[in-house]
């Protein structure tokens, strides 16, 4: 099957498996042996068997018409997390709406966002797991002491419930910039921000941590519990992901849990029967579910 990506990227055609910014959609184009095209610039003398198309969160108005000009099935990919749509206007959610039932597949990212899909009316639903491409970098079997939070404090990434947590850990705190990073977060003493950087860079770095915590209630491709799966870094946080609770069932708790999250990063530090036992859990779970051997069976399964 001859597959295509379609997305806002600049990036066109098929790219190397040591790609710097190889975030998931690039690594699924890259396992599928598929070429990434930008929306505004379809290859009209190329033809496909399936195009996927992920719609940029910030401009919905995609025409799976054009895309269907050159693939013989459409699909949308989920982005985000499955009610972002209903943070644009009226007009833009019904164009929205009218997409996902105009798409032959509609592409998620978790079990828990299937009968949403279903319930919108979406002809066909299927999970496309999360992934990552090593591509060289090691997993490591040795950390220093230190916590790395997920996300930043806005309410997209639950900055703040990771850090309650972190604190009571009691390691060294590190978190990464991103785009929805406050200025003001930089007066927090006690957390060290890391400068942005590439995927692999980004790896690379999370390697020498040995505790990760990310209590984010946005629910989408959870890739942050799947690079601490690679190295065998126990996540903390919470229900609803695929990658946190199929990696970390040791580590995971309910929505809102703070205190059960604590009481597991105390664990954490303090036994270390139990963090080998988190560690060891999840490097054989990563094995079975998130290997890229683990997602082409998978997506095998799913695309018959």
């Amino acid at each position: 099957m001859k597959v295509a990506f379609f997305s806002e990227t600049t990036v066109e055609g098929k790219l190397p498996r040591n790609f710097e910014n190889a975030r998931t959609e690039i690594a699924w184009a890259i396992t599928l042996d598929a070429p990434f095209f930008p929306l505004n610039k379809l290859p009209l003398d190329k033809k496909f068997d399936l195009g996927i198309v992920i719609i940029p969160k910030k401009n919905p108005s995609v025409k799976l018409s054009e895309v269907r000009k050159i693939c013989g099935k459409v699909a949308v990919m989920q982005e985000g997390p499955h009610w972002f749509f209903q943070d644009y206007t009226v007009e833009w959610q019904f164009h929205y709406f009218n997409t996902l039932l105009d798409a032959d597949i509609v592409y998620c990212h978790n079990e828990s966002d299937v009968n949403y899909y279903l319930g919108l009316g979406c002809k066909d639903v299927r999970v496309m797991r999360s992934l990552m491409i090593p591509a060289g970098i090691p997993s490591r079997s040795e950390w220093g002491d230190g916590t790395m939070m997920g996300g930043n404090f806005v309410s997209w990434y639950g900055g703040f419930d990771s850090y309650m947590v972190a604190r009571e850990i009691g390691n060294p705190i590190s978190c990464p910039s991103m785009g929805r990073k406050q200025p003001q977060e930089e007066m927090i003493e006690d957390i060290n921000y890391l400068d942005y950087m590439t995927w692999r860079e980004w790896i690379h770095c999370l390697s020498q941590y040995n505790i990760g915590v990310h209590l984010m209630r946005t629910h989408a491709a959870g890739t942050f519990a799947m690079n601490c799966g690679f190295h065998g870094i126990p996540c903390i946080g919470y229900k609803g992901l695929d990658t946190q609770e199929l990696l970390h069932p040791l580590t995971t708790v309910e929505v809102g849990d703070l205190d059960e999250a604590k009481r597991i990063g105390r664990k954490l530090k303090e036994s270390k029967k139990f963090y080998d036992l988190c560690s060891d859990t999840v490097r054989k779970r990563f094995n079975q579910h998130y290997t890229e051997k683990a997602w082409r069976k998978h997506w095998e399964a799913t695309n018959k």
